[in-house]
């Protein structure tokens, strides 16, 4: 493969993983603002029961402890129900960063190939330039030993 084709390579493999951060940090946002949803709603059906508690302490009727059980219930429901949504968003994160450590590692093999490509380019190129080096210094030698080839060049 080309250096041209693996540049290419390079770039495409970059873009993925960029994508892949971009989507990486949308979703870590959307598990915040879940885990967020999740902890109001727990707070407030603390303050919910603390309130209730000192509303017992006093005069209360059989239709307000009905209606207390009741929205407590369905407090409880989208609760259990964010806590869901929120565990779900933590499962997408971490796929995500499993997407990204695997684009990682490949944006990371295609860098090395390169840089592999290069280093074999140069050595050829050394030798290359050895062996024209070489080349002349034998043809050098050989004139000065020959006193012929001065007269015919």
């Amino acid at each position: 493969m080309s250096t041209q084709a693996l540049n290419i390579l390079l770039e495409r493999a970059e873009a993925e993983r960029d994508d892949a951060l971009a989507k990486l940090q949308e979703l870590q946002q959307q598990a915040a603002a879940a885990r967020a949803q999740a902890d109001q709603l727990g707070q407030y059906r603390s303050e919910y029961e603390q309130r209730w508690t000192r509303q017992f302490a006093q005069r209360t009727t059989i239709d307000i402890v009905g209606h207390y059980q009741s929205f407590g219930q369905r407090l409880d429901q989208a609760i259990s129900q964010q806590g869901a949504i929120s565990q779900f968003a933590e499962q997408r994160v971490e796929r995500a960063r499993e997407v990204l450590r695997d684009l990682e590692l490949r944006v990371a093999s295609v860098r090395k190939l390169i840089e592999r490509r290069q280093g074999e380019l140069r050595r050829s190129a050394q030798r290359r330039e050895q062996k024209l080096t070489d080349e002349q210094a034998a043809r050098a030698a050989l004139s000065q030993m020959n006193p012929f080839v001065r007269l015919s060049a």
